[in-house]
């Protein structure tokens, strides 16, 4: 049987998303048992790719004026997805973040076509989240290697997105596994995914 799970990983800074989408995209209860090594795709609507700069805009902060560059975009990955319909998709954040950082500048986004969109191709968003007195701790450890120290100065930020994303999960169509990164591991992801035959289409 074909695997072709597809997951959107949401969650704040700290929360281990990217972590955790190297590992599902690697997961053979995901992608199969590999005999060499080779990867799916994994994408991210955190890439700067509205703007020539380190940590520039792009498909979540977009700016007014590229809004429909963005929708666009959106419009685009999601037509892939319909054309290629029969493979597994790791998603890095994606439509969630977008919605919850456009909010907080005043700007309401409904993706509802896109979920729409999404829903028949098999979908799922695994909300990744920690406790909030884990926070500080996960500081730590991320300015041991940061290139960005200074987007870590206040936590406050990250706690209310992350109250944020859950109220948003919460309102999507598409299926919802909270992943807390501290109790968590890509097995309960993969447990879940099968649990829900969300593992073929």
């Amino acid at each position: 049987m074909k695997l072709t799970p597809k997951v959107i990983l949401e969650g704040t800074r700290l929360t281990g998303k990217t972590d955790l989408a190297y590992a599902l995209n690697e997961h053979p209860r995901l992608v199969g048992h590999r005999k060499y090594r080779y990867h799916s795709p994994l994408i991210s609507a955190e890439w700067s790719g509205f703007s020539n700069e380190p940590w520039g805009r792009g498909l979540i902060d977009f700016a007014p004026e590229e809004t429909a560059q963005a929708l666009e975009t959106y419009e685009t990955w999601v037509r892939m997805f319909e054309l290629q319909r029969y493979y597994s998709w790791i998603v890095d954040r994606f439509h969630l973040s977008t919605m919850a950082y456009q909010a907080r500048q005043g700007r309401e986004f409904d993706f509802g076509w896109l979920e729409e969109r999404l829903k028949p191709l098999n979908f799922a968003i695994v909300l990744c989240t920690r406790p909030e007195d884990t926070f500080e701790e996960a500081r730590v450890e991320r300015l041991k290697i940061s290139a960005n120290p200074k987007q870590y100065v206040s936590l406050e930020p990250f706690i209310a997105e992350q109250g944020q994303l859950r109220e948003l999960a919460k309102q999507s169509i598409l299926p919802v596994f909270e992943f807390d990164v501290t109790r968590h591991g890509p097995d309960d992801v993969a447990d879940w995914l099968d649990e829900n035959g969300l593992l073929t289409l």
